[in-house]
């Protein structure tokens, strides 16, 4: 009996022995291996003489019966199961057999399940084992069922899988016997797993009343080839270096590594490019067409600082994009509304996931999903409005003193309504062609590159958006913020007077000036705010100073100063209010905080740097009574007359103070455009403007760098 239990354990390590040579080794081993062991199982028959036996060597480590067992198999199987539903890819090839691990290194494994989720768009997947069962001794299977949740095609299952499971001669464990086809089946012998998306059509986007800003509706043309149906491929070399902007050098090098029968993307045309050279692509090349709806901007220098442009998805973020079904020739926002409404107007991709042979054929669709479509927008822009403001600027620069003109590098205009926040204009000036940055430009690639060549080299920076991302000296515009400040905190009573003297000395061997040189006399807060009057407001400074040098900051950061306007759609600069603390940490405490600089900032120089928006929303304020809206650009989004989105005011904050401060503040702003002596009355004379009522703030700053 002992030898015959010693013969069968025999007998089982050459079994294993065997599998691991017909791993290794051609037929004719196997059949020499299989041989041997059927004569040593003879040998193992009872002898007479029981000394005559002798146990044969183990060539590995004995197995334990927990190892052998068929529970131990199904952990082993349902541990790589979690792992895959977990996307712990490392421990999911730590279970497969060492042959495969010998075969495959783990950065690879890991890149064939990394590949399979992103075509997929996977989100979660989830398992249900059905069946373990044994196939052999050495060999267990686990039939199971596995749901997958993407992104796109959401929920389907495969069902009625097997993973098979083999006693790993080197591990003596149980291991999973690895292949692609424990992604799909059909994988296993060599099939693709491909998906293919169906994008919508990219939406419009209109102003306030309806007009047309953006479209999909330009052309071009994609270009595609086969290199199995060239008729003569040098000529067709030939014929693409002279339609596309590369060498045939560059061409042999690309086409080189794609498979005969492979459909290669060849690139886009213009129509017209595509009419000059459509019989020289169909008979040197065979090609094949299919046109490409591509962005216009159908006002083209209007407003591209709100619209922004479309483009290619960057390669940090192809990734993420995949997992929305957007491949890489995709075309997204790339900059301000296109960009930042983006989800939106693209709409999210359908498509049908489908095992494909190496040759292209359909093996089996897996799941179809269809496609959201995209929804247009509706910006809160009034288009005669912003061409107004737009042409006047052009005409101001084309008209102005050429040493005027010299000096400022551009300038900004906003328009917002002070009850909701909508922005009605939004000019930053230069303008330029936003077509001339997209992939297939509506104007022409020749008309592009002028433009494009024009932004690499203005010195006036044209794509700068100066409303927003331009921060500048408030100049005298800042008086407002001081006069609020110096009232609600008690400082000074709402009918204040000073002598708005010519100078002011109150720093120790320094003079300032008032911009009059004769002094402008004993004047009320309204009137200082009328007539600028800068004496006045470098003694508001000074005092402010003395009492907190932190209390004029404060004022200037509860006014949104500073501070990010709650702008969504673009881009903003925060700007600087300075403060004893902030001039610590600039100056790494070098230079100490004194009372001139609070002076400097009474009248808006110095540190000071605020962006056109973020004075727009303190006016408003002002005008309303005390709300800071959020800035919004757009109204209304979605299909037709259903909308997904409709503009409401948002306000941010409710600004509390004392009775009558905003009342006297909204006097001298009055004044400034009526009475004979506010500093814009000469513009508003005469104006029709003057009967509808403005009031408002002359500025005007020193600005060492950009100015507006």
């Amino acid at each position: 009996m002992g030898n015959m239990a010693v013969c069968a354990f025999a007998a089982y390590n050459l079994s294993m022995e065997k599998q691991h040579i017909a791993d290794k080794i051609n037929v004719r081993y196997l059949a020499i291996i299989t041989i041997l062991l059927i004569a040593i199982v003879s040998a193992c028959s009872p002898a007479a003489t029981p000394e005559a036996a002798e146990p044969l060597p183990t060539l590995y480590p004995t197995p334990t019966p927990a190892q052998l067992g068929l529970a131990e198999a199904e952990r082993t199987a349902r541990a790589f199961l979690a792992a895959w539903a977990n996307g712990d890819y490392a421990t999911m090839y730590s279970l497969v057999t060492t042959a495969t691990q010998e075969a495959l290194t783990q950065e690879r494994f890991t890149e064939i399940y990394e590949d399979a989720a992103n075509t997929m768009t996977l989100r979660t997947l989830s398992f249900e084992p059905r069946v373990m069962a044994r196939e052999s001794a050495v060999v267990a299977l686990l039939n199971y069922d596995v749901t997958f949740e993407t992104n796109i095609l959401g929920e389907f299952s495969d069902t009625n899988r097997d993973l098979r499971l083999v006693l790993d001669r080197l591990s003596n464990e149980w291991r999973v016997a690895w292949s692609p086809g424990d992604i799909f089946p059909e994988m296993g012998d060599g099939a693709i797993l491909r998906f293919v998306p169906v994008i919508p059509r990219r939406a419009n986007i209109y102003d306030r009343d309806g007009d047309l800003l953006a479209d999909q509706n330009g052309r071009s043309v994609i270009v595609y080839l086969v290199k199995q149906n060239m008729p003569d491929a040098a000529a067709c070399l030939n014929t693409l270096a002279s339609v596309f902007e590369k060498t045939v050098e560059e061409w042999q090098e690309e086409l080189a590594p794609i498979a005969d029968n492979w459909t290669i993307y060849a690139g886009d045309l213009e129509p017209g490019v595509y009419e000059q050279n459509r019989g020289r692509l169909e008979s040197d090349c065979a090609a094949t067409f299919q046109p490409r709806f591509t962005r216009r901007y159908l006002r083209g220098t209007l407003a591209p600082h709100i619209l922004g442009h479309v483009g290619y998805i960057s390669e940090d973020e192809l990734d993420d994009f995949k997992r929305l079904g957007f491949d890489a020739e995709a075309i997204v926002g790339r900059s301000g509304i296109e960009r930042s409404w983006d989800a939106t107007l693209r709409g999210q991709p359908g498509g049908r996931l489908e095992l494909v042979s190496p040759q292209g054929e359909r093996i089996r669709i897996l799941a179809e999903a269809a496609s959201r479509p995209a929804e247009a927008i509706w910006l809160t822009i009034d288009t005669d409005l912003q061409l107004y403001i737009q042409t006047a600027l052009a005409e101001l620069y084309a008209n102005a003193l050429p040493e005027w003109r010299a000096q400022s590098k551009g300038a900004a205009v906003v328009v917002m309504d002070v009850h909701t926040g909508e922005i009605l204009a939004m000019v930053s000036w230069p303008t330029y062609d936003g077509n001339a940055l997209t992939p297939f430009p509506f104007i022409g690639r020749e008309a592009a590159n002028l433009v494009l060549e024009n932004l690499a080299e203005n010195e006036r920076r044209p794509q700068l958006n100066r409303v927003t991302q331009g921060q500048y000296p408030a100049g005298s515009t800042f008086k407002l913020v001081d006069a609020i400040a110096v009232t609600d905190s008690g400082i000074y009573a709402l009918d204040e007077k000073f002598n708005c003297s010519a100078t002011w000395s109150r720093e120790e061997n320094f003079v300032r000036y008032d911009w009059s040189p004769d002094g402008q006399g004993i004047l009320t807060l309204a009137q200082a705010i009328a007539r600028s009057c800068n004496t006045y407001f470098y003694e508001v400074g000074w005092i402010m100073d003395g009492i907190d040098p932190f209390l004029l900051p404060s004022y200037a950061h509860r006014f949104g100063f500073g501070e990010s306007t709650g702008l969504r759609d673009l881009s903003e600069g925060y700007g600087t209010i300075p403060d004893p603390d902030w001039l610590e940490n600039y100056t790494s405490g070098v230079i100490p905080w004194r009372p001139s600089d609070t002076v400097d900032m009474a009248i808006g120089q110095g540190y000071v740097e605020i962006t056109p928006l973020q004075l727009v929303r303190f006016v408003s304020m002002i005008a309303n009574d005390g709300t800071l809206y959020r800035p919004q650009l757009v109204s209304r989004a979605g299909l037709g007359d259903t909308y997904s989105y409709v503009l409401e005011p948002d306000v941010m904050d409710v600004v509390e103070l004392r009775a009558g401060v905003l009342e006297t503040i909204r006097q001298g702003m009055c004044e400034v455009t009526t009475e004979r002596y506010g500093t814009a009355r000469h513009v508003f004379r005469d104006s029709p403007l003057e009967t509808i009522g403005v009031c408002g703030k002359t500025g005007t700053a020193q600005n060492p760098g950009e100015g507006v």
